[in-house]
């Protein structure tokens, strides 16, 4: 095996597979990355057993051939290499010997035969959206995602795939986010996926905002995404998610109406004197005006006062900040909408003028 190609050229593709490779790893081959020339086209594989990443590249002065290279190694040698630097890479025996100027590096190899692979795709639903579209879809929810929680299918992303339309869904169980991207040709029949959070944060260092089409492939038990020169496949998680319809609050007629960047900016100056652990802020909502308070175990107190649209009168409700500020940042017009029904409700945010992204946030009791 052997190749030549630009530094430039290769370290792309190794940034976008060795991401997926563990630092601490069970089985040695996972710790390296497949490497196949094929005629004058060049493709890595990295995988964790959980998410598959594989990237290609075209290559010149390629013999055909396959090993696997220590990924960390190969992709700090190519990053510390010179701009503009041609990088010489063959296969010598049971080591691969990288070249570039007067740089010379010896590696250690394992057989291709050892590497797993995910088996095939038994393919169920195949759509196309534009990718910009999806990374908007990840970008707006995946902040809700639970993190290691014993109720295992809340450590991922519901992707509800429908006939016109693909919403995404993450709970952590105190609050939702859901965005929906309208489709001219979703799905052939309503299908609920949840890919796990790796696939997730891989898939979002992916996707870029261009105006290019991807190819989503949805199996029994994997999602694969195609894009330019990488393909991308991760398990999902086989586990039911919880009716999010259920959750979004119905009968929520308090409504009030205010400056995204105004409450941004009012609730994290209240949030510097709020009880660490349980970071509560209580709303006081009177005509005309939304009232901020904190306070923390050292008696501490802020208190913001801010203009808002709104005829409700005499209703205070308590929230976590974090997640209302995290709802806040994932909204992009500046009017946005809070529905409130009481104090012990959830609230619903959204944009003012659509209802395509909405955010559930249970209250506190404070």
């Amino acid at each position: 095996m052997r190749f030549s190609l630009q530094r430039e050229v290769l370290l792309k593709p190794l940034q976008q597979v060795v991401n997926v490779v563990e630092r601490r790893q069970t089985l040695p081959v996972l710790s390296n990355l497949l490497v196949n020339v094929s005629g004058d086209r060049l493709s890595m594989t990295g995988t964790d057993l959980e998410v598959e990443m594989i990237a290609r590249a075209t290559v010149e002065n390629a013999e055909d051939g396959e090993t696997t290279i220590p990924a960390r190694k190969l992709f700090e040698i190519v990053r510390a290499l010179p701009d503009g630097s041609r990088v010489d890479v063959q296969l010598d025996g049971e080591k691969v010997v990288v070249r570039a100027g007067r740089s010379r590096f010896t590696l250690a190899t394992l057989s291709g035969n050892e590497f797993p692979s995910i088996e095939d795709l038994e393919l169920v639903e195949r759509i196309r959206l534009p990718e910009a579209g999806l990374k908007e879809l990840i970008e707006r929810t995946a902040f809700a995602m639970a993190q290691q929680d014993v109720r295992y299918y809340l450590n991922g992303l519901l992707l509800d795939l429908r006939e016109d339309a693909l919403r995404c869904v993450a709970t952590d169980g105190h609050r939702l986010a859901l965005c929906q991207l309208d489709l001219e040709n979703g799905a052939q029949t309503r299908r609920q996926i949840i890919v796990p959070r790796k696939g997730i944060q891989e898939l979002q260092r992916l996707l870029e905002s261009g105006d290019r089409e991807l190819e989503l492939e949805v199996g029994r038990n994997h999602i694969r995404v195609r894009h330019e020169d990488v393909t991308f496949t991760s398990k999902l998680i086989d586990g039911r998610f919880p009716d999010y319809d259920a959750v979004i609050p119905i009968g929520a007629d308090k409504e009030l109406r205010i400056d995204r960047e105004v409450l941004r900016a009012a609730l994290q100056r209240a949030a510097i004197l709020s009880n660490e652990k349980y970071r509560g802020v209580k709303l006081d909502l009177s005509p005309g005006q939304l009232r901020i308070v904190a306070h923390n175990p050292e008696q501490e107190e802020a208190e913001e006062e801010v203009e808002a649209e709104t005829s409700v009168d005499g209703l205070s409700i308590g929230f976590n900040v974090t997640y209302l500020l995290e709802a806040l940042s994932a909204l992009r017009e500046e009017q946005v909408v809070i529905n409130l029904r009481d104090s012990n409700s959830s609230a619903l945010v959204r944009e003012a003028s659509n209802e395509r992204s909405r955010h559930v946030v249970m209250p506190l009791r404070l």
